[in-house]
């Protein structure tokens, strides 16, 4: 987004203790012909509801494959198109406009893909909207002054909104726009609200207070009843425009912790803005209730044994094996109040491990259960079947994370992000798709590149998994930091020598230890007959084409880095090897050039394997449970399926667990709108 090419315009909205409150903003329509202006985006821009069946079950992915577009649809004439609008809104700090703390209001469009969505130029900024001052603390806590906020606020809206829905045409409502050079009439229609929980009830005009008699904003369940998991459909009475306006219009808003104010999307076509205020993974999960087992998780360790635990826990976090995708604090879990969303992502990818054996068999179950139930929320489409099984996940994860810490929760767990994310997320996946098209993550790091896009282009249509199976690029790649090079004429003493002069971590010994052993059953396997004039490189990494970098270093900010890998195995395989779904594991020892004469040059890497250690108890977590073998092997670079991440178990002797990719790319990194 180029904020240097729009033009803003101003307008005072009120006028309070003698001061003029001012929205600087730009024309929603100029915003949405903006965003259209976009080749690319006007190319992907989906008109219509689409029916999405996938084994012969109804789904979801997309926005508009969502119960909430269909409907919609249905409301207009069917010549006509409906234009889904996205709101974001969060007050934050800034001095764009020559103030320090401002309130910017986003504007994006449901018919975008989400994979383009997540591109900074599929965003628009609509506008900054007014923050009142009080003169004094007094008024700042009277009911007067709150009301004149909230006021303020809708007021706000309808002027920023108010030209996608009045229209003096003739033939009705709706706007025309053009797009690729025709005219389509639409029917703008907010679809979503994206935001943290105090905005989304600023939005609803709901008590912002949890201690309200009815905190959520979706539904009039009492806060006695926000830790029941086990709610019935007809033991929740839903909020729409009907009962809400029945309570304002009664003057009895009290009664259902509604505040004294009209709202402006009563009065809008097509939005229950209960629902449309959809629940925010990063805020609800990430910065919420992941916060919360953390928390609990270090006052049940230290009711246990006392500090002595905690330390540990700390200890074993500074010791997890460095990986690319992985974001570990050399320090120690300290204040949990000043991590962000992206370090409780990265804590997520190992906390599985921390506390393996730590303390009871129900502190790993909790946290293997968050990993299963925040996996399967990240996915990009959801049959009716996986709703089902993504709601019995999220049920045994709250269950267990209700009984285990149940003495350390000041509120008795009636948090109304636990009630929201357990009873109302998959009625909102039916209602505007997956959750991944409606994240603050994407907003709140507008100045991000995200990687992945060429990856969705070329299987936004397909389920990833059979992607990975089915297609592998060729790679290329671009070595760096040369440790040294010999001939192989001169390999024993070369080996001698390095090793007794340098100081070498005691993995780099044991690859030159298996160096001329292992080169050797190379050269056989290819039958090589002469070795003569053979010219050896060795590296300490290696960049491959899909940009991940394989290491093998003796010291990289202070520690070694020996990567991990997976190989797919092949019936020429030097040894027998039970593998996970045909992928095998290994430590990589050495990144190693050999050139040949009158041959290509060879790029290999020297491993040492892993091997599952039991083949009746092969998955710890979820994952396999692995040990180092004395196996050795050089395997050509381009054979290497990925790299893996790889943490020893804590406390026991050449015990390893391998943490699935999902969980450190797919599954936790801030790439998805």
């Amino acid at each position: 987004m180029n904020l240097s090419r729009l033009l803003y315009y101003k307008h005072r909205i009120l006028v309070h203790n003698n001061k003029e409150y001012f929205i600087n903003y730009q024309p929603v329509i100029k915003c949405i012909e903006n965003l259209l202006s976009n080749p690319e985006i006007s190319q992907l821009f989906v008109y219509d509801y689409k029916k999405l069946e996938i084994e012969n079950e109804q789904s979801y992915g997309e926005q508009y494959t969502g119960n909430w577009w269909k409907k919609a649809k249905e409301s207009i004439p069917s010549v006509a198109y409906i234009l889904s609008i996205i709101l974001y809104s969060d007050a934050t700090t800034t001095d764009t406009l020559g103030k320090g703390s401002l309130h910017p209001i986003y504007i994006s469009l449901g018919n975008i893909p989400t994979w383009r969505r997540n591109k900074e130029d599929a965003k628009q900024l609509l506008g900054y909207l007014p923050i009142l001052s009080a003169k004094d603390e007094r008024e700042k806590k009277s009911s007067e002054f709150k009301k004149l906020v909230r006021e303020t606020f809708h007021n706000s809206i309808k002027f920023l909104l108010d030209p996608l829905f009045t229209n003096d045409d003739d033939d009705g409502d709706g706007i025309e726009l053009k797009i690729d050079n025709e005219i389509f009439w639409f029917f703008p229609r907010v679809s979503t609200i994206i935001c943290d929980w105090p905005e989304a009830c600023t939005f609803s005009l709901t008590y912002k207070s949890t201690n309200s008699n009815y905190p959520c904003h979706f539904c009039l369940v009492s806060k006695e009843n926000l830790n029941n998991t086990r709610l019935r459909d007809d033991q929740m009475v839903l909020r729409n425009k009907e009962n809400m306006l029945q309570y304002y219009n009664n003057g009895t808003t009290e009664k259902a912790s509604l505040e004294p104010v009209f709202n402006y999307f009563w009065n809008i076509p097509n939005i229950n803005v209960y629902v449309a205020t959809v629940p925010d993974r990063m805020h609800h999960l990430d910065l919420g209730l992941y916060r919360y087992q953390i928390e609990f998780t270090k006052k049940l360790l230290f009711e246990a044994e006392g500090r002595s635990l905690v330390d540990k826990m700390n200890r074993r976090i500074t010791l997890i094996p460095r990986h690319s995708e992985l974001k570990i604090f050399s320090g120690r879990l300290q204040s949990i109040a000043l991590l962000t969303a992206d370090n409780y992502r990265n804590i997520m990818k190992v906390m599985v491990f921390v506390v393996d054996d730590l303390l009871n068999k129900d502190l790993s179950e909790v946290y293997v259960k968050w990993n299963e139930m925040y996996l399967l929320s990240r996915q990009e489409t959801f049959k009716e079947s996986d709703l089902k099984n993504f709601q019995e996940a999220i049920e045994k994860w709250a269950n267990l994370f209700i009984k285990l810490f149940g003495q350390f929760s000041n509120s008795d767990f009636k948090l109304p992000k636990l009630h929201s994310w357990v009873h109302h997320i998959v009625d909102t996946i039916r209602e505007f798709g997956a959750i991944n098209g409606y994240t603050t993550e994407t907003y709140e790091a507008l100045h991000k590149t995200y990687v992945k896009i060429p990856y969705r282009l070329s299987n936004k249509k397909d389920v990833e998994e059979q992607m990975m199976k089915t297609f592998k690029t060729p790679l290329k790649f671009n070595y760096s930091s040369k440790l040294f090079e010999f001939d192989i004429s001169e390999a024993f003493e070369f080996i001698d020598k390095y090793k007794n002069e340098t100081n070498l971590d005691e993995k780099m010994i044991k690859g030159l230890d298996h160096f001329i052993q292992s080169l050797d059953s190379y050269f056989d396997l290819l039958k090589i007959s002469t070795a003569q004039g053979c010219h050896i490189k060795i590296y300490r990494s290696v960049t491959l084409e899909n940009r991940a970098i394989l290491r093998t270093t003796n010291m990289f900010h202070k520690r070694p880095w020996f990567s991990n890998i997976s190989v797919t195995m092949n019936d020429e395989e030097l040894f027998e090897y039970q593998s996970d779904n045909e992928i095998c594991y290994a430590q990589t020892l050495l990144i190693t050039e050999v050139f040949l004469k009158k041959e290509k040059s060879l790029h290999l890497a020297l491993v040492q394997w892993y091997d599952f250690i039991s083949k009746r108890t092969p998955f710890v977590y979820g994952c396999p449970l692995l040990e180092l073998t004395e196996i050795y092997n050089f395997i050509e670079i381009e054979a290497i399926e990925d790299i893996v991440h790889i943490v020893p178990r804590f406390d026991k002797t050449n015990e390893y667990l391998q943490l699935d990719n999902n969980y450190l790319i797919e599954g936790y990194n801030n790439k998805e709108f």
